[in-house]
């Protein structure tokens, strides 16, 4: 199986190309990353010797490179985004180019010269915005709240019309909060493993009520592979693991594991149009694929507190000057 992975030297990326390499012996994996923000190239330097794997710099929107890719591929995987809601509210742009004209070039690349290529287009829960009460499901309407969360509700658009009109074979996932190794420093766990580990406070928008739903990224790969497997033409996939928690409590039981006071929690500002509550009901993805989370949260996060505490050169070179001042953000109170 000939595999293309754009955006692979990202987190989720980095770790579905290792998944995906460890699990069958008889994938051959491109790799296309363009070293932008969130991409490291040392995500991946253990598997660099392998013959399976083969990386590409570039970017996802220069059409050339990419139809030349596609035409050797029988799966395509797109990861590549710009991930960061702050980043998007300050700077659209490079979100519209990445999130959507990528997604958009994917396609056409696919559609002009291998349209029996299967694409999987890795999406977001943040698509449908926030909801108080229950669960998304696949069909409910999309109501995305930031520019980062509106060019995947684009690209998603794209997706499923380039299905309809063309007849690609693509697929969407809408995952949950990813967490785990190798994600970038700016996320709110990693962030808050590495400000503790330092003694610097920890900031959380408004009162840290806001709720997400926890993933640890190895169950994700493998929610990706039964989707490459089995996933059906067309169809859209929700990925949850039944781990909601306010943002508050994530960080307390992190600084409980490191044995930090909880005192380092530092209440700042909100950022706008900050959602309430993300919660999807991956149902479909269970009863169709048979697809279910394997990691429980608690054992999970702890392994994933004690991959940063054994790794701090990595997010040493990761970390920005911002993640390592002492009060970068502004206070609420």
């Amino acid at each position: 199986m000939k595999l293309l992975v754009t955006g692979g030297l990202g987190f989720i990326g980095s770790n579905f190309i290792r998944h995906i390499l460890k699990s069958r012996p008889d994938v051959r994996v491109t790799n296309i990353d363009n070293l932008s923000i969130g991409s490291n190239p040392a995500n991946l330097k253990d598997i660099r010797g392998d013959p399976r794997y083969r990386f590409v710099k570039g970017d996802i929107t220069n059409f050339k490179l990419v139809s030349r890719l596609v035409e050797d591929t029988d799966i395509a995987v797109n990861f590549a985004a710009e991930t960061h809601v702050d980043r998007s509210i300050a700077n659209p742009s490079s979100f519209v180019k990445s999130n959507l004209f990528g997604a958009y070039t994917v396609l056409e690349a696919a559609r002009r010269n291998n349209p029996t290529v299967k694409m999987i287009q890795v999406s977001t829960d943040e698509v449908y915005g926030d909801i108080l009460e229950g669960s998304f499901r696949e069909d409910d309407p999309l109501k995305p709240s930031s520019p980062y969360a509106s060019t995947k509700a684009a690209a998603d658009m794209f997706v499923l019309a380039y299905h309809r009109t063309y007849g690609l074979d693509v697929t969407i996932t809408r995952c949950t909060n990813n967490y785990g190794p190798y994600q970038h420093p700016e996320k709110l766990i990693p962030k808050t493993i590495i400000r503790a580990r330092v003694n610097l406070s920890i900031p959380i928008y408004g009162k840290g009520e806001q709720v997400r739903d926890w993933i640890y990224v190895e169950d994700h790969c493998m929610a990706l592979t039964h989707v490459i497997d089995n996933g059906k033409a067309g169809e859209v996939y929700n990925i949850s693991a039944g781990n909601e928690m306010s943002n508050v409590k994530v960080v307390e039981s992190i600084l409980e594991s490191l044995r930090k006071p909880r005192s380092l929690i530092q209440f700042v500002e909100d950022r706008p149009g900050h959602d309430i509550r993300y919660s999807l009901d991956s149902s479909k993805i269970k009863s169709e694929l048979g697809w279910s989370p394997k990691y429980a949260f608690t054992e999970a996060l702890g392994d994933t507190v004690e991959w940063y505490v054994k790794n701090e050169l990595w997010w040493r070179k990761q970390a920005s000057k911002k993640i390592l001042q002492p009060t970068p953000w502004k206070l609420k109170w």
